[in-house]
């Protein structure tokens, strides 16, 4: 079994896109202008830059990128996935091309036109046989199931079945993240607020989600350095350490991306359990130690979903917890402090990992006072990944 080091390496430049709904640009160049900022943001030059990490549902390649921004002679590429599993996950590909001596320097970036060109979560049709479309989408396309949103109802119905999940938990989860995007500017709803009144107005679109519980589409990049923490020191910013990062599918993993779980015996523990107790495992942190959390929010279910495996609270009352106030700015862990997908901008999670590095700056819009420990999860089956960043 390998044995892993914590706080070896770091993120040392974070860089981001303006979010929208119309880019005007293509993805290239949204991944080389988010790439550049990160570049320049950790002091560095792109000559500096010889690895390059991509999301597996990336329209832009490589060395595409590389071109495109003036990185030669690249001696790493890879990439990770499926879609919103993966960007926790490819910080751990780029310390792992850092640690094998693979690069010493490593691009991780993000982009999309999610609004104006592809977008992700609208029904798709079939192609092809059984499992050619590495979904199995066609056994279920026949019965109404064709997109993410349908799905993540289905679990949100079963969890308020079985583990009483309410209507009220999943509102304040859209809640906190909007008021967070409220207090960022670079957020798509900077200046939209939302109303409880407001929340439960807007259409029901796959029961018991509605509109505000789905997240945005956006256009958009955004982009990180990723160095030795012994390098770290030398360069402009603030490090953030990454003292633990994991990837998890969890026992008995289905065929497919995301709908076979659905036919899965219990619903009561999904990927991010396993990758929870593998992350603390690894970073000899706990629940407690965590002072903020970016949590993968494609929907607000999916927040409810992560909140008992990663130790915040009982199994039993996780609706509880949430109406209690604990996820916001002042709570028990306060969430997705940048407004996350749901209010800042959907970019696979890739902004998630930039707003976690900020607040172990200490420079985030909705700034946790003396944030030490950040979590940050990828987290949607049938796969997960998360990190935790830490303070030098």
């Amino acid at each position: 079994m390998s044995t892993w080091k914590p706080d070896t390496c770091a993120v040392v430049g974070i860089g981001t896109t303006e979010y929208s709904k119309k880019s005007g640009v293509s993805v290239t160049s949204l991944a080389a202008d988010a790439a550049l900022a990160a570049i320049a943001d950790a002091g560095l030059k792109p000559g500096d830059i010889d690895g390059l990490i991509r999301s597996d549902y990336d329209e832009t390649s490589q060395v595409a990128l590389a071109d495109a921004i003036g990185a030669d002679d690249i001696a790493y590429w890879g990439q990770n996935g499926p879609g919103g599993s993966g960007p926790c996950a490819m910080v751990g590909q780029a310390v792992a091309a850092i640690m094998s001596g693979q690069a010493t320097t490593v691009l991780v970036y993000r982009a999309l036109n999610g609004r104006s060109g592809r977008r992700l979560g609208k029904g798709v049709s079939v192609d092809g046989g059984v499992g050619g479309a590495s979904s199995y989408l066609e056994l279920f396309a026949p019965y109404g199931m064709t997109s993410p949103g349908q799905f993540f109802g289905m679990l949100a119905r079963r969890h308020m079945s079985e583990h009483g999940l309410t209507h009220e938990a999943l509102a304040e989860i859209a809640m906190v993240c909007r008021r967070r995007a409220n207090a960022n500017p670079a957020a798509q709803m900077y200046d939209r607020k939302l109303s409880l009144e407001d929340y439960y107005d807007s259409r029901m679109i796959s029961d018991p989600l509605r509109l505000f519980d789905f997240c945005l589409e956006s256009d958009g990049g955004a982009a990180l350095v990723v160095t030795t923490a012994e390098r770290a020191k030398d360069l402009r910013q603030p490090p953030a350490l990454i003292n633990s990062v994991a990837q998890a599918t969890g026992l008995r993993v289905g065929p497919g991306q995301m709908y076979p779980v659905l036919l899965g015996e219990s619903l009561e523990h999904l990927t991010s359990k396993r990758v929870a107790e593998r992350l603390y495992e690894r970073s000899g942190l706990r629940p407690s130690d965590v002072d903020v959390a970016q949590l993968y929010d494609c929907f607000t279910v999916t927040v409810y979903l992560q909140l008992a495996d990663f130790g915040f609270c009982s199994r039993d009352d996780v609706s509880g917890f949430v109406e209690s106030g604990a996820l916001d700015l002042d709570g028990a862990i306060p969430i997705n402090t940048a407004g996350g997908q749901l209010s800042e901008s959907y970019i696979h999670g890739m902004n998630h990992i930039v707003e976690g590095v900020r607040q172990i700056r200490g420079t985030s819009t909705s700034q946790v006072p003396g944030a030490q420990v950040s979590l940050v999860t990828s987290a949607p089956p049938p796969g997960a990944s998360a990190l935790l960043l830490v303070a030098a």
